[in-house]
């Protein structure tokens, strides 16, 4: 199924989406702790559908896709390259990209991204699945400027409206072999496939939570494949991975 977090009205609330239908079942609670439904339905089409979910940390893995890291003239990482971005650089689906004017250079870069369903400390591989809730669409956008500048990735992976999420958590995809796609302006600017990540889901989330305890709501984004590009004012960015669904931002200037 599909969850979704939503505003409808002056309230903000959790639902489920059944396959094959556009009706929420909001739910009481949130998707972490026994969530009911409440028997209160609502059409998609009547929401403003959120951030499907507010992690405590998003942990982010870098040249993953050997082609991305060729098209940066960077070797592949004998482990799993991770960088943090905190809980503010979360936006919406809808929600504007921001741009801001300390960097000349500012990226998308598409990716598949994994919600942690729950506690979840020295996981082995084998055993990862029972961890995860489900799977959305993210957008590593970056300051690219300051990446190549600064000693440490906190301000060019960091700021605010750094990572579009959305539009919902898909429950029931395989994650070996899906499709991410970028769109910028309508036109095809990223195009891969999960099964070509150097680290897959399950070694990623075996290699963090060796040394960091990920929490229910955590978001892991799996890297982006080659042909990440410059954004700028007036642009609307669509990252699609089959099975899950397609979200949407525009770029405004600084």
């Amino acid at each position: 199924m599909r969850l979704v977090r939503f505003r409808h009205g002056d309230r903000i609330a959790t639902g489920a989406i059944q396959p094959g239908s556009d009706t929420i079942q909001v739910l009481a609670g949130t998707f972490f702790e026994d969530p009911l439904p409440t028997g209160e339905t609502l059409e998609l089409d009547d929401v403003l559908l959120l951030a499907p979910v507010l992690p405590s940390k998003l942990v982010c893995v870098g040249k993953n896709y050997a082609a991305h890291a060729a098209e940066f003239d960077s070797a592949v990482p004998e482990e799993p390259l991770l960088f943090l971005k905190p809980s503010t650089a979360v936006i919406g689906p809808g929600d504007p990209i921001r741009l801001l004017p300390i960097s000349r250079r500012i990226d998308y870069e598409g990716e598949l991204a994994v919600v942690i369903g729950r506690l979840a400390r020295n996981v082995r591989a084998e055993d990862a699945s029972r961890f995860i809730l489900g799977f959305t669409c993210a957008n590593d956008v970056t300051l690219r400027t300051l990446q190549k500048t600064d000693d440490q990735w906190a301000r060019a992976k960091g700021f605010d409206g750094s990572c579009p999420l959305g539009p919902w958590i898909a429950t029931d995809v395989d994650p070996t072999g899906v499709v991410v796609e970028t769109r910028l302006n309508g036109e095809v600017v990223q195009h891969g496939n999960s099964e070509d990540m150097v680290f897959g889901v399950a070694t990623l989330i075996e290699f963090i939570t060796s040394f960091m305890t990920l929490l229910p709501g955590d978001v892991i984004l799996t890297g982006t494949p080659e042909g990440v590009g410059k954004i700028v004012d007036g642009d609307v960015v669509e990252v699609e991975v089959e099975g899950v669904g397609t979200l949407r931002n525009p770029v405004v200037g600084p």
